[in-house]
């Protein structure tokens, strides 16, 4: 058995084999309806599946997809994805602002890390997005792991409200 991965504030919990596979799920990309349609398991079942991943990952009650993926891959409670495709050239601006999404659920919070004015935000993320080739932030993240453009060390997260 291998020893839990710590992060600044605690101890990772290892997932059971049962939350392993919804977390294999939401790292494809999947959100709780298309699990649940894909397994068979109510979608209630699923969404608590993934609050006690949320909760085993520590992250708090309204942390956003993205970040929960963010945290299994760097975590390492599963494997990150293999590129398929070439990775896009980013400035350094989108690189921050990737990063910002993949550590913060708050738009206040995303905005201030990205160092963009909030009004700004949405325009910067659709045109990463469109870059990217992403359908939404949680596919960014996802991408972006695989073009390893993202940090997998654990201590380095931000630890920023989420």
């Amino acid at each position: 058995m291998t020893p839990p991965v710590t992060t600044a504030h605690a101890p990772i919990t290892p997932l059971t084999p049962t939350l392993q596979r919804v977390a294999r799920h939401l790292a494809n990309g999947l959100t709780p309806k298309e699990i649940a349609a894909q397994t068979g398991l109510s979608t209630v079942t699923v969404r608590q599946y993934v609050r006690d991943i949320r909760e085993s990952l520590h992250c708090p009650p309204r942390c956003k997809p993205p970040v929960i993926v963010h945290r299994l891959f760097i975590t390492q409670q599963v494997a990150s994805p293999m590129a398929d495709r070439s990775t896009p050239q980013l400035s350094p601006e989108q690189l921050l602002l990737l990063r910002a999404v993949a550590e913060h659920s708050d738009a206040r919070d995303i905005a201030v890390a990205a160092k963009l004015a909030p009004a700004d935000q949405r325009a910067a993320l659709d045109q990463l997005l469109a870059k990217a080739g992403a359908r939404d932030t949680t596919h960014l993240v996802i991408l972006a792991h695989g073009w390893k453009l993202l940090p997998t060390d654990p201590a380095a997260r931000s630890g920023a409200s989420q």
